[in-house]
């Protein structure tokens, strides 16, 4: 089949919706399909990817890091009528996909869309705070009538098709969960000598017990709780390091929190890292951990557990598809319940160790290659489907 992915948010930005695209072209790739990402044109890029195209696009205004790209272009509309797309698929729902829209109806193309993010966990970067309840049902509103605009839609976790279905959408639903291309975060990919190296370039000294987060700086993954939990989890455990691996617009306000605690010094902002190289930053991990209950499925969660770290995470329905309590990793209820179960894990090497296995074995079946394989399947049904209805209404013609 010849594939159109369109996203507005792809290489060189670093987020789940970029990993579940490029583990996605390369999974169907290996099937054998010709896969073409239309996405938005980035000042950042060295070098270009094969079978990428990228449309005009400025940074947004809220969220500067992301960018938004045009909705229209007839330059790059007979471009892709060029490459005689079979279907195409959308990661976004803004301007990329707006324009993925107006291809399949001009060529007739079917579209499938995957509906990654929970935009009424959102509103609080557009919306007063008086308007959130507003904005949140008009955010649901939009969502259930662009879901209806598309042949198919996926989601990842069971959680988010429930949303949908609360939302009012009405139509078929396959829950597709992104796979994960586990061997860049496996120990084994890494010597001593790499995780030491690792440890001295964050400045973090070989005794120290490493709690890492890895993901964007925003308001909406809570990363304020894990600041404010450090206090308590330093009285027990000195040697504690809090590192985090990621930037977003909460940086500033995450360093003066961490100044107001007293524990700047036992926290490392690392920054953005290239995607390539992020597992190696597990590795210096002893735990890992996120405070987010907007993820609609956490990517992290699996990556930690593939680089056999043990997992705490504060508890979210979607998750329990991913860790088993106390099996494969820690759920926290309350942000209070966060410093005692960090401090349990950081002292208890074999309960880590049990955790650790546990959670390792857990994700052998988060494979990339039945990711791939489940969304062909969705294409295929999707482009049949299409074709009936396409001979139908010709019957009754």
């Amino acid at each position: 089949m010849n594939i159109g992915i369109f996203t507005d948010a792809y290489y060189p930005q670093i987020n789940g919706v970029v990993i579940s695209t490029q583990i996605l072209k390369e999974e169907l790739e290996n099937l054998g399909h010709k896969v073409t990402v239309i996405t938005v044109s980035d000042p950042n890029i060295e070098n270009e990817k094969e079978g990428v195209l990228r449309l005009k696009s400025i940074p947004f205004a809220v969220l500067p890091n992301f960018r938004v790209g045009q909705v229209y272009s007839h330059k790059m509309m007979k471009t892709i009528k060029a490459l005689n797309l079979d279907i195409i698929h959308t990661q976004t729902e803004f301007s990329l996909g707006i324009f993925a829209r107006i291809i399949s109806k001009r060529l007739n193309i079917p579209i499938v869309h995957t509906y990654h993010t929970m935009y009424e966990d959102y509103t609080h970067y557009f919306s007063p705070k008086r308007m959130e309840k507003t904005a949140k049902k008009i955010t649901q509103k939009l969502t259930c009538y662009l879901c209806k605009t598309v042949d198919s839609v996926i989601v990842p976790t069971k959680k988010v098709e429930d949303k949908l279905i609360d939302y009012g959408f009405k139509k078929a639903i396959n829950v597709v969960p992104t796979g994960v291309n586990l061997r860049p975060f496996e120990p084994s990919h890494y010597s001593l000598k790499e995780v030491q190296e690792t440890r001295e370039e964050l400045n973090i000294d070989k005794s120290s017990k490493v709690i890492l987060y890895v993901g964007r700086l925003a308001k909406e993954k809570s990363i304020d709780v894990l600041l404010k939990a450090m206090p308590d989890v330093i009285n027990e455990t000195p040697d504690a390091i809090l590192l985090i691996v990621g930037d977003g617009p909460e940086m500033i306000n995450l360093k003066a929190l961490a100044e107001n605690l007293g524990c700047q010094n036992h926290i490392v902002f690392a920054g953005k890292k290239p995607w390539a190289s992020i597992g190696k930053y597990y590795q210096v991990a002893s735990v890992f951990v996120s405070a987010s209950t907007s993820e609609t499925q956490g990517l992290t969660y699996i990556e930690a557990m593939a680089a056999k770290k043990p997992v705490i995470a504060k508890y979210d329905t979607n998750l329990e598809e991913t860790i088993s309590d106390g099996i494969t990793g820690r759920f926290f209820f309350e942000d209070q319940e966060l410093a005692p179960l960090l401090n349990n894990v950081l002292k208890d090497e074999l309960l880590s160790r049990y955790l650790s296995k546990n959670g390792y074995d857990s994700v052998k079946n988060a494979s990339s290659v039945i990711f791939g394989e489940s969304v062909e399947e969705v294409y295929y049904n999707t482009v049949n489907a299409k074709h009936h209805q396409m001979y139908s209404k010709e019957s009754v013609m």
